[in-house]
């Protein structure tokens, strides 16, 4: 009797011992779990539309590795995505180029820098009416994006193309009184940078933003044309990732450059782009 009650007993110990040893794994897991969870840091990223996420889905991939989540913030227009930097709603934006950039921080006085080069996206000419250039007649109406910093761009385009002169010290951002030649008689329609593809059906030919060309289903290299030239003067036009200023060093950011400057988002800018985008830091630097 004393027998069978001890055997009872250490059996009942025994079944004590696995119940507790399993309620302690389970609560070691949960709470090892909860401590993962803990050590994942979301980074809010500004975008201007979708078109770029095909690319940043990549970084974002390789970030998740590394304990940190990319939370995309999408904006419709350029000037959100640095207010919104400006004032902490997001941690760093990917849209503008180094001179739109510049432009809003210095008459904003706004403490805000780039911490890495992206993409440079090289303007195009368009037509549904023309296929060249020599094909333009005389009195053609284009379309050029009206944004301040854009306007220069587009007329230092058409001077490359041959079609007009602007004065010599406008730099970078020439305005229409600039113009100093116009043999063509060429007369132009300012309209929203967005809205440019769409005014390809009411003009002769429109100045079109990459990004905007490829969300129309147009294809730079095969249907601008007049594409924009990449050399060492385009830096200003380099698209960049910008922080706060106070977060310049901040390592987490700087994992987010370094997981976007790689030969995989290169391949990923090409795929997606087909020439509308491209990589910028082989040429320019990475910051």
């Amino acid at each position: 009797m004393r027998k069978k009650k001890r055997r009872n007993f250490i059996i009942l110990l025994i079944v004590a011992i696995i119940a507790i040893s399993g309620i302690g794994g389970l609560i070691y897991q949960r709470a090892s779990q909860q401590s993962q969870a803990e050590k994942v840091t979301t980074v809010r990223l500004g975008l201007v539309g979708t078109d770029s996420e095909p690319v940043w889905n990549v970084v974002k991939r390789k970030l998740q590795k590394e304990g940190i989540r990319l939370k995309y913030v999408i904006f419709d227009d350029y000037v959100q995505p640095d207010e919104a930097l400006k004032n902490g709603q997001i941690d760093l934006h990917a849209c503008l180029t180094k001179y739109y950039f510049e432009s809003y921080n210095k008459s904003q006085h706004a403490h805000l820098v780039s911490i890495g080069n992206t993409v440079i996206e090289p303007l195009g000419l368009y037509s549904k009416k023309y296929r060249s250039l020599k094909q333009l007649p005389n009195g053609a109406t284009i379309a050029i994006p009206n944004e301040p910093t854009t306007v220069g761009r587009a007329l230092r385009l058409l001077q490359t193309a041959g079609l007009i002169k602007v004065k010599a010290n406008t730099g970078i951002k020439p305005t229409l009184k600039d113009i100093t030649s116009n043999p063509h008689h060429l007369k132009f329609k300012e309209v929203a940078p967005a809205q440019t593809p769409r005014a390809l059906t009411s003009v002769d030919a429109a100045i079109i933003n990459g990004n905007y060309a490829v969300s129309a289903g147009l294809k730079p290299k095969k249907d601008a044309i007049f594409l924009e030239p990449v050399n060492k003067d385009s830096k200003p036009y380099v698209n960049i990732i910008a922080a706060q200023a106070k977060n310049k060093d901040n390592k987490v950011l700087q994992k987010v450059v370094a997981a976007y400057q790689t030969a995989a988002v290169k391949k990923a800018i090409q795929k997606t782009y087909k020439g509308a985008q491209v990589a910028a830091w082989p040429s320019f630097g990475r910051k």
